[in-house]
């Protein structure tokens, strides 16, 4: 898979550009992310098309961001409450090449079966307390159901129905990845499933704690609704 819908979401500060979260390219004017990542600087810019952050290899795209829409229902003192969604409107359209593209969403309510084959992309630390990654990177992580998910010794009630579990192994998602996508093959066709929310505090990479990410097909009405009453 050619992830040709991340985006490294960077703010600016002491002279240049910091990637903070990644996300999700869904239209040519929007950006899908985590509502935690959204609140985190009040300006920032999208950076499509990076194969590595900070070189010019003349595929990026460079947009600013002029809009913030986050679920009216997150709450930031309470990641585990879910709703850790939010949308980004870019100050113009993005240019359609090999290197950016969006990415279908999945069908509204659409649950994935145990063991999908799903993958994480993003920029995020390699490993807990590792350093960021200026390479674009993808594991893979099959999803978990939510039986399995919720039972003791994996996450327990943490995790909610409005959540997607993914992983649970040697590979996951990690500081840095959060708000970037989990792309998940159905019936050959690649949509974004999941938006990276949280990882364990034991670590990234805990046994049966796999990556938590918001469910993205519980979301479809809200996301049609936000971008259809703000169109660029």
């Amino acid at each position: 898979m050619k992830p040709k819908h991340l985006v490294s979401l960077q703010y600016f500060s002491d002279g240049s550009y910091h990637h903070f979260c990644g996300g999700t390219l869904i239209s040519r004017g929007w950006v899908m992310t985590a509502a935690h990542c959204a609140l985190s600087y009040s300006s920032s810019r999208a950076v499509l098309g990076a194969l590595i952050l900070h070189q010019n290899y003349w595929t990026e795209q460079h947009r600013n961001v002029i809009g913030v829409y986050v679920h009216p229902e997150w709450n930031s003192n309470s990641i585990s409450s879910g709703n850790d969604i939010a949308l980004l409107r870019l100050s113009s359209e993005i240019s359609l090449t090999s290197y950016v593209s969006p990415v279908s969403l999945p069908p509204f309510g659409e649950i994935l079966p145990h063991n999908n084959y799903c993958y994480i992309t993003g920029y995020g630390r390699i490993s807990t307390g590792g350093s960021m990654s200026a390479r674009m990177r993808q594991a893979y992580l099959p999803s978990v159901d939510h039986q399995t998910c919720t039972s003791s010794g994996w996450w327990g009630s943490t995790v909610k129905t409005t959540m997607i579990c993914a992983g649970g192994g040697a590979q996951s998602g990690c500081n840095g990845d959060f708000g970037g996508p989990l792309s998940c093959i159905v019936n050959s066709n690649w949509y974004v499933h999941g938006i990276a929310s949280f990882v364990s505090g034991m670590g990234c990479n805990t046994p049966q704690k796999p990556t938590v990410f918001t469910r993205v097909s519980a979301y479809i009405s809200w996301i049609n609704s936000v971008s259809n009453a703000n169109l660029l």
